[in-house]
Protein backbone atom coordinates (compact mmCIF):
# COMPACT_ATOMS: atom_id res chain seq x y z
CA UNK A 1 0.00 0.00 0.00
CA UNK A 2 1.29 3.45 -0.84
CA UNK A 3 0.90 5.81 2.07
CA UNK A 4 -0.19 9.26 0.97
CA UNK A 5 1.05 12.41 2.66
CA UNK A 6 -2.49 13.04 3.88
CA UNK A 7 -2.64 9.60 5.53
CA UNK A 8 0.82 10.11 7.10
CA UNK A 9 -0.31 13.43 8.58
CA UNK A 10 -3.53 11.91 9.94
CA UNK A 11 -1.61 9.05 11.55
CA UNK A 12 0.94 11.42 13.02
CA UNK A 13 -1.80 13.58 14.55
CA UNK A 14 -3.31 10.46 16.10
CA UNK A 15 0.04 9.30 17.50
CA UNK A 16 0.87 12.71 18.94
CA UNK A 17 -2.55 12.98 20.61
CA UNK A 18 -2.20 9.41 21.85
CA UNK A 19 1.19 10.10 23.47
CA UNK A 20 0.30 13.54 24.80
CA UNK A 21 -2.94 12.29 26.36
CA UNK A 22 -0.99 9.50 28.09
CA UNK A 23 1.27 12.19 29.57
CA UNK A 24 -1.74 14.18 30.77
CA UNK A 25 -3.27 10.94 32.13
CA UNK A 26 -6.40 11.65 30.11
CA UNK A 27 -6.98 8.01 29.36
CA UNK A 28 -10.45 8.47 27.86
CA UNK A 29 -8.72 10.56 25.17
CA UNK A 30 -5.97 7.94 24.79
CA UNK A 31 -8.54 5.17 24.40
CA UNK A 32 -10.44 7.23 21.82
CA UNK A 33 -7.33 7.30 19.60
CA UNK A 34 -7.73 3.54 19.07
CA UNK A 35 -10.12 1.76 16.76
CA UNK A 36 -9.74 -1.08 19.27
CA UNK A 37 -7.47 -0.55 22.31
CA UNK A 38 -4.57 -3.00 22.45
CA UNK A 39 -1.12 -2.79 24.03
CA UNK A 40 1.53 -5.44 23.67
CA UNK A 41 4.33 -4.93 26.20
CA UNK A 42 7.02 -7.06 24.59
CA UNK A 43 9.61 -7.26 27.43
CA UNK A 44 7.04 -8.61 29.91
CA UNK A 45 4.95 -10.58 27.41
CA UNK A 46 1.81 -8.82 28.61
CA UNK A 47 -1.02 -8.14 26.17
CA UNK A 48 -3.85 -5.81 27.12
CA UNK A 49 -6.65 -6.29 24.62
CA UNK A 50 -9.83 -4.25 24.84
CA UNK A 51 -10.86 -1.19 26.79
CA UNK A 52 -11.24 -2.90 30.18
CA UNK A 53 -7.80 -4.53 29.98
CA UNK A 54 -6.11 -1.32 28.81
CA UNK A 55 -7.75 0.68 31.61
CA UNK A 56 -6.43 -1.90 34.11
CA UNK A 57 -2.96 -1.50 32.58
CA UNK A 58 -3.14 2.30 32.96
CA UNK A 59 -4.33 1.92 36.56
CA UNK A 60 -1.56 -0.54 37.49
CA UNK A 61 1.28 1.40 35.91
CA UNK A 62 0.16 4.85 37.10
CA UNK A 63 -0.37 3.57 40.65
CA UNK A 64 3.26 2.43 40.61
CA UNK A 65 4.54 5.45 38.64
CA UNK A 66 2.08 8.33 39.14
CA UNK A 67 4.28 10.68 37.11
CA UNK A 68 4.89 8.23 34.26
CA UNK A 69 5.33 10.05 30.99
CA UNK A 70 6.98 9.82 27.62
CA UNK A 71 9.22 12.24 25.78
CA UNK A 72 9.22 11.84 22.00
CA UNK A 73 12.68 11.51 20.45
CA UNK A 74 11.97 10.41 16.84
CA UNK A 75 8.90 9.55 14.80
CA UNK A 76 9.04 7.45 11.62
CA UNK A 77 6.38 6.32 9.17
CA UNK A 78 6.01 2.83 7.74
CA UNK A 79 3.38 1.43 5.38
CA UNK A 80 1.15 0.15 8.19
CA UNK A 81 2.63 1.78 11.29
CA UNK A 82 4.15 4.81 12.94
CA UNK A 83 7.31 3.99 14.85
CA UNK A 84 8.23 6.21 17.77
CA UNK A 85 11.42 6.31 19.74
CA UNK A 86 10.88 7.94 23.11
CA UNK A 87 12.20 8.23 26.62
CA UNK A 88 9.93 6.65 29.21
CA UNK A 89 10.21 8.34 32.60
CA UNK A 90 8.69 7.87 36.01
CA UNK A 91 9.16 7.70 39.76
CA UNK A 92 8.37 4.49 41.65
CA UNK A 93 5.89 5.74 44.27
CA UNK A 94 3.47 2.81 44.52
CA UNK A 95 3.52 -0.98 44.49
CA UNK A 96 4.19 -2.78 41.23
CA UNK A 97 3.32 -6.47 41.06
CA UNK A 98 4.16 -6.98 44.72
CA UNK A 99 7.29 -4.84 44.63
CA UNK A 100 7.14 -2.02 47.19
CA UNK A 101 7.93 1.51 45.98
CA UNK A 102 11.58 2.51 45.96
CA UNK A 103 10.99 6.24 45.54
CA UNK A 104 13.57 6.25 42.75
CA UNK A 105 13.13 7.62 39.24
CA UNK A 106 14.00 6.07 35.92
CA UNK A 107 14.54 7.13 32.32
CA UNK A 108 14.58 4.43 29.67
CA UNK A 109 14.89 4.83 25.90
CA UNK A 110 12.00 2.89 24.41
CA UNK A 111 10.39 2.10 21.08
CA UNK A 112 6.74 1.72 20.17
CA UNK A 113 5.23 0.51 16.95
CA UNK A 114 1.77 1.97 16.59
CA UNK A 115 -0.10 -0.25 14.16
CA UNK A 116 -2.61 1.21 11.73
CA UNK A 117 -5.26 -0.01 9.34
CA UNK A 118 -5.58 2.97 7.02
CA UNK A 119 -6.04 5.88 9.46
CA UNK A 120 -7.27 3.73 12.38
CA UNK A 121 -4.93 2.92 15.27
CA UNK A 122 -5.39 -0.77 16.06
CA UNK A 123 -2.56 -1.52 18.46
CA UNK A 124 0.63 -0.45 20.14
CA UNK A 125 3.62 -2.74 20.54
CA UNK A 126 6.14 -1.40 23.08
CA UNK A 127 9.79 -2.39 23.48
CA UNK A 128 12.14 -1.38 26.31
CA UNK A 129 14.90 -2.85 28.45
CA UNK A 130 13.52 -3.88 31.83
CA UNK A 131 17.04 -4.25 33.27
CA UNK A 132 17.69 -0.54 32.61
CA UNK A 133 14.61 0.39 34.61
CA UNK A 134 15.24 -2.10 37.42
CA UNK A 135 18.85 -0.92 37.84
CA UNK A 136 17.74 2.71 38.09
CA UNK A 137 15.09 1.76 40.65
CA UNK A 138 17.76 0.02 42.74
CA UNK A 139 16.17 -3.40 42.27
CA UNK A 140 18.82 -4.91 40.00
CA UNK A 141 22.53 -4.33 39.65
CA UNK A 142 24.83 -4.02 36.65
CA UNK A 143 26.31 -7.53 36.33
CA UNK A 144 29.71 -6.05 35.45
CA UNK A 145 30.09 -4.30 38.82
CA UNK A 146 31.28 -5.99 42.02
CA UNK A 147 27.82 -5.57 43.57
CA UNK A 148 26.21 -7.04 40.46
CA UNK A 149 28.56 -10.01 40.41
CA UNK A 150 28.00 -10.72 44.10
CA UNK A 151 24.22 -10.47 43.61
CA UNK A 152 24.42 -12.87 40.66
CA UNK A 153 26.43 -15.40 42.67
CA UNK A 154 24.04 -15.09 45.64
CA UNK A 155 20.92 -15.38 43.48
CA UNK A 156 22.14 -18.06 41.08
CA UNK A 157 24.73 -20.22 42.89
CA UNK A 158 24.06 -23.38 40.88
CA UNK A 159 24.27 -21.64 37.52
CA UNK A 160 27.48 -19.84 38.50
CA UNK A 161 29.01 -23.06 39.92
CA UNK A 162 28.31 -24.89 36.67
CA UNK A 163 29.82 -22.05 34.63
CA UNK A 164 32.98 -22.06 36.76
CA UNK A 165 33.25 -25.84 36.49
CA UNK A 166 32.87 -25.73 32.68
CA UNK A 167 35.50 -23.02 32.52
CA UNK A 168 37.95 -25.08 34.59
CA UNK A 169 37.30 -28.25 32.56
CA UNK A 170 38.12 -26.46 29.30
CA UNK A 171 41.65 -25.65 30.48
Amino acid sequence: MTVTEELRQARERTVREHMESENRHEFDVTLATFEHPRYEIVPTGDVYDGEEAVRAYFEETRRAFPDQRNRLVELHHADDAVIVEFDLLGTHRGPLRGLPPTGRSFTCRSLAILLFEEDRLVGERVYFDTATILRQLGIAHDPLTLTGRLATVANHPLTISRAVARSLLRR
